[in-house]
């Protein structure tokens, strides 16, 4: 049954007078005390007709006024507009009750209290209105007060003693109307009592959340410090055991002794493989803590090509792979840090010669426009392993390695990729990889041909296609 005249009062009630849960209340408390509120007043009217004999103009005034009530729940559902009909409403009371207290009573009449009614009224629905609602009480008392002052006496058309069960109806109306407003009141406080509440915890958990990302901050930046600060210090050590190392090579070759050449390669081997790896931590420590700078200059792409060619050709050998080179002839000159380029192909190059076995390597590099600059495009497929989608997705977190039998069999940090997706990522651009189990990897690079000197974008390099890798015969 309450859903029922739930259904019925919301009926009267648009779209636009629901913008929150506190509307929705008053809008409803509005459309039900206008329905009820009419019918008990209304029994006025039958009392005033006995209590007086006959039905004059005045009677009917007061009827009509009551009546008038009813129509204003079609008014809101026609406007909207809450505010407006309340103060309709409020108006309506007030003229009302003073015309009843004019013709039946004056300041003893039984219609006083609904000037009351129509004061809780205007706070309740006009909360943030209070002097709007002020000043419409005091026009209309101002204006009865003028109206008594210039007549001199009010009319007595009904004895006080004989008005004793219009009074009494009256005051029950009254009652009731104002117990509605107060038990919504009390529910509404309550309610904001408890959403206040729920402010407060989440106002606190906010707090709580800050603080941890602060302290969270704090320590991946004094993480940062410390990688950047060991790794520099680990690399100066290191640079003297790989120049000694190769020094003792040099001698044991000089002395045909091939076990201790063996070792000292060991020895000097390891050393590299260990200064790569300190050499990318740092790298990527000075990127997450924004101390790396690109250093931009003009130079040669062709040179560029050229010298990863010269230092990809021994790591090619090392699998029995073949080289091949494509590079556009109108590849010309770009801007950019030539250092991290060359370092993101030669990683790129270094990780196909790993993973490919008697295969082929193709370095391509062209230069092509799209969005009204130029790009430059180097692209390292290979004949090798091939990576896996669900590899793919996570291909260039720090620390990520291939979990396969092949790749076990490689040596490799997990540092590569994610540092050349970084280095490229300042850039301006990225590196994007389409790859196939079984049938090879193709790693592309995608950077503007030239950059501002204090390069900073989010843009995305233009999404050319790239083709499924085919296995290469």
């Amino acid at each position: 049954m309450l859903a029922t005249a739930l259904r019925f009062i919301d009926w009267f009630i648009p779209e636009r007078a629901r913008r929150s849960k506190a509307e929705l209340g008053r809008a409803r408390t509005f459309v039900f005390t206008h329905i009820l509120g009419p019918t008990t007043g209304a029994s006025i009217v039958p009392f005033l007709f006995m209590a007086e004999g006959y039905a004059g103009y005045h009677v009917w005034m007061i009827a009509a006024g009551i009546a008038s009530f009813w129509a204003l729940p079609f008014v809101l559902r026609a406007t909207g507009n809450l505010r407006f009909v309340a103060i309709v409403s409020v108006q309506t009371l007030i003229g009302v009750t003073l015309f009843g207290v004019y013709n039946y009573g004056g300041v003893s009449s039984p219609f006083l209290p609904w000037l009351l009614i129509a004061l809780a009224n205007g706070f309740f629905y006009l909360n943030d209105r209070p002097l709007s609602v002020m000043v419409v009480f005091v026009v209309n008392l101002a204006s009865f007060v003028g109206v008594w002052l210039a007549v001199g006496q009010l009319p007595q058309r009904i004895p006080m003693e004989e008005m004793t069960n219009v009074g009494l109806m009256s005051v029950a109306s009254a009652t009731l109307y104002m117990a509605w407003l107060a038990i919504y009141y009390g529910l509404l406080l309550t309610s904001e009592s408890a959403l206040e509440r729920e402010v407060g915890r989440h106002r606190h958990t906010s707090e709580r959340l800050i603080a941890a990302k602060e302290k969270a901050e704090k320590a991946s930046r004094d993480k940062s410090i410390f990688l950047a600060k060991m790794s520099h210090e680990l690399r100066t050590p290191l640079n003297a055991v790989i120049g000694y190392s190769e020094i003792l090579q040099e001698e044991a070759d000089l002395s045909a002794d091939r076990q201790r050449s063996q070792d000292l390669s060991r020895i000097n081997a390891a050393g590299k493989h260990l200064l790569a790896l300190v050499t990318d931590i740092l790298d990527i420590t000075r990127i997450e803590s924004n101390e790396i700078e690109l250093q931009i200059a003009r130079f040669n792409v062709q040179g560029l090509i050229d010298d990863v060619v010269a230092t990809a050709q021994p790591l090619m050998q090392t699998n029995d792979n073949r080289l091949e080179v494509h590079v556009d002839a109108n590849i010309g000159a770009m801007k950019s840090d030539e250092l991290r380029l060359r370092q993101a192909a030669l990683n790129l190059m270094s990780n196909a010669a790993k993973f490919t076995t008697k295969g082929v390597v193709t370095l391509s590099a062209r230069r092509y426009r799209a969005e009204t600059r130029d790009w430059i495009e180097i692209q390292v497929h290979d004949t090798g392993i091939g990576i896996s989608r669900k590899d793919i997705d996570t291909l260039f977190q720090d620390f990520h390695q291939l979990k396969s039998r092949e790749t076990r069999k490689a040596k490799g940090t997990g540092l590569g990729l994610a540092l050349s997706q970084k280095l490229c990522t300042m850039m301006g651009g990225g590196i994007f990889v389409d790859s196939e189990p079984g049938h090879g990897a193709c790693f592309t690079i995608r950077v503007p041909a030239e950059i501002a000197p204090a390069h900073k974008t989010d843009e995305q390099p233009p999404g050319l296609s790239i083709a499924p890798v085919k296995a290469v015969a």
